[in-house]
């Protein structure tokens, strides 16, 4: 698997070391600088797969430098994650609609902070995972975009195709709709959590087909595991 390259951009020297030391255990490949000046600098260099952007940087902000980044074409499809103290739902908001894939909440644990990058450069598509995952008969292919039982493709939408992609990274775990929406759709998408219900009712379409939809299973009052093993 290859090392997922993280810029990291804190003011604050006891945070991004910190931050540096929770990346670098977790198997990422790490630069850090305080602030977006240092980062545009850094960004001319090598181009990360990742960026954890502090909102409160001096000079200027996190939240205005990730601004100008997403309206830059050499930048904008470049995954950034702000690290902010502003908990209030307005600012989080602002956050995401200024172009942030995603966002958490000062303290974080460095469990949290390792899910959220994963999750983010699943959905980016550069996760540095292997392209192709085998469960029993099914085979996703993230190259290819394509999901397969026994070679035969199936037809599958853009969200059920990711929607199975984070099934078969963790099969055999329960997740509620609130965690699907959080993984799948991610927090710069507010929808309700019904929609859930109306993928998996689509993807237990699918597999019925091949007298596979039992892979995609109910936990009464909780949500949705996906097994090979029934």
């Amino acid at each position: 698997m290859t090392k997922l390259n993280v810029l990291v951009i804190e003011d604050e020297e006891a945070i991004r070391e910190m931050l540096t030391m929770v990346l670098e255990q977790s198997d990422f490949t790490v630069s850090a600088v305080e602030s977006a000046e240092e980062a545009q600098q850094a960004l001319a260099e090598k181009m990360p797969d990742i960026l954890l952007l502090d909102w409160m940087l001096p000079g200027v902000s996190g939240a205005e430098f990730a601004r100008r980044l997403k309206k830059d074409d050499s930048y904008k499809e470049l995954p950034i994650i702000l690290l902010t103290a502003r908990g209030e739902e307005e600012d989080k908001v602002r956050g995401l609609e200024i172009g942030a894939d995603d966002y958490i909440t000062k303290p974080f644990s460095p469990k949290e902070l390792v899910a959220r990058i994963k999750a983010v450069m699943r959905r980016s598509g550069k996760s540095g995972e292997s392209r192709q995952i085998k469960l029993g008969d099914l085979t996703l292919d993230t190259e290819q975009h394509r999901l397969m039982i026994d070679g035969t493709s199936l037809d599958v939408s853009p969200t059920e195709f990711r929607l199975m992609h984070f099934f078969m990274l963790n099969p055999d775990k329960v997740f509620s709709r609130s965690q699907l929406l959080d993984q799948v759709w991610g927090r710069s998408v507010y929808i309700e959590e019904r929609t859930v219900d109306v993928h998996i009712r689509r993807l237990r379409k699918i597999l019925a087909a091949y007298n596979r939809e039992d892979m995609v299973q109910t936990v009464r009052g909780f949500g949705y595991r996906f097994s090979v093993t029934g």
